[in-house]
């Protein structure tokens, strides 16, 4: 990527899992925009800091990177953006979709991993494998994330999914990439 000097593993060498999740009780999931949840493998190569894939995000200027922390450890999605997760330090196992969901996703990600959350998946912390686990969050320029746990009252910001632009730039890779081919 231009202008950026994170080191990347090349997109030709890029392995990308891709999962859509069914909507469950009153979570949607990847139900209402079709829009997979990717995970990237080692996108970033190791011993890439938080700062260097904060300055990344910046580059490619499609999300802006607004904290560093761990990952919640109670579900929820988010209604009003996507959101990109880079993890920047330690190994953690992941949920998407709702520990209850018999079609969730329980993922390892690990130091440079990168995950596209797309607006309406569940997700929450099953367990800090290495301790220290971090992440940088990042959601598309002009978006303001909320909060939302799939509890009665939602319906209607739920319904706002559905409007939401896709990423029309991918956020790790710029002109091209894993976001672009959904």
């Amino acid at each position: 990527m231009a202008g950026s000097k994170a080191p990347l593993t090349l997109l030709k060498d890029l392995r990308v899992s891709s999962h859509q999740i069914p909507s469950f009780d009153r979570i949607p999931n990847t139900s209402v925009q079709k829009k997979p949840l990717l995970v990237y493998h080692s996108a970033f190569l190791a011993g890439t800091s938080a700062s260097t894939m904060e300055s990344h995000l910046k580059a490619v200027n499609i999300v802006e990177p607004q904290w560093r922390y761990t990952m919640y450890s109670t579900s929820h999605f988010h209604s009003t953006s996507h959101e990109v997760l880079c993890v920047s330090h330690g190994k953690a196992r992941l949920c998407f979709g709702h520990e209850d969901n018999p079609d969730r996703v329980e993922a390892v990600v690990q130091e440079g991993d990168v995950m596209v959350v797309p607006a309406g998946v569940s997700h929450r912390l099953l367990e800090d494998v290495t301790g220290g686990f971090s992440m940088v969050g990042s959601y598309p320029t002009g978006c303001s994330w909320d909060m939302c746990y799939g509890k009665e009252g939602e319906e209607e910001k739920v319904k706002g999914i559905e409007s939401l632009a896709w990423f029309d730039r991918d956020p790790i890779y710029g002109d091209q990439g894993p976001c672009l081919d959904v």
